[in-house]
């Protein structure tokens, strides 16, 4: 989810471009504000991923709030002024839409965003090892070494080739400590990408020769694997 504010002095302007994201539900609204000092607080405070945001407010313009902003979301600027683009583009917003804003042009500027983010995402320093603990000691584990992980009950199973080590954890617990190497393919399974040899509308096999059933609810997010 990409947690958005709108920031705008118009009404209308909000009415409209909360219109054309009711079509893409990865956006998540945390905040609307009529003018840009009161958006401050939320920015300072909140974790905040998209900034939809005007330009000519009164008391601070949109881009003296980029000037100020110490850590920057992504922005969208949307504005009825062309002249303000070179100055919005200078402070790395991601686009700069000009009103009446279609939502054509606003769905090029959201896959903008997310393709920017895929690409931090990815660039990022992902973790190497993973800490669980077995027979009560703690172990550290290198992730590229797991083929899969699967809920056991109160345990998880983690599966390298034919070995499987008894983890006192949840499978929850374990995908917030995963990197984007690790999808989930079941309610019961997450899978390291880099083990699938083979992929069906059914099932996933890995390089051990294991073959995981896909949930239902996890077909979408698991076809494009390989």
């Amino acid at each position: 989810m990409l947690n958005t504010i709108i920031v705008d002095d118009e009404p209308l302007a909000h009415d409209v471009i909360l219109h054309h994201l009711s079509a893409h539900k990865d956006i998540n609204i945390s905040g609307q504000y009529l003018n840009a000092k009161d958006a401050l607080c939320a920015l300072a405070t909140s974790s905040i991923d998209l900034l939809f945001l005007d330009i000519n407010m009164p008391e601070l313009s949109g881009i003296a709030l980029l000037k100020v902003l110490a850590n920057r979301p992504q922005v969208i600027i949307i504005s009825a002024y062309q002249e303000y683009a070179l100055a919005g583009f200078e402070l790395d917003v991601t686009d700069y839409l000009l009103k009446p804003v279609s939502a054509q042009r606003l769905e090029q500027a959201l896959n903008k965003v997310r393709q920017k983010r895929k690409h931090i995402t990815l660039n990022s320093k992902a973790p190497l090892t993973i800490t669980l603990k077995i027979d009560r000691e703690k172990h550290k584990i290198q992730l590229s070494d797991i083929d899969m992980f699967e809920a056991y009950g109160n345990y998880v199973k983690v599966w390298q080739g034919e070995k499987a080590l008894l983890a006192s954890s949840t499978l929850k617990y374990i995908l917030q400590e995963l990197d984007t190497s690790f999808i989930q393919v079941h309610k019961s399974y997450v899978i390291n990408k880099h083990k699938v040899v083979a992929l069906s509308n059914e099932s996933v096999q890995l390089a051990s020769g294991v073959s995981v059933k896909i949930g239902k609810s996890f077909k979408q997010q698991v076809r494009d694997i390989i």
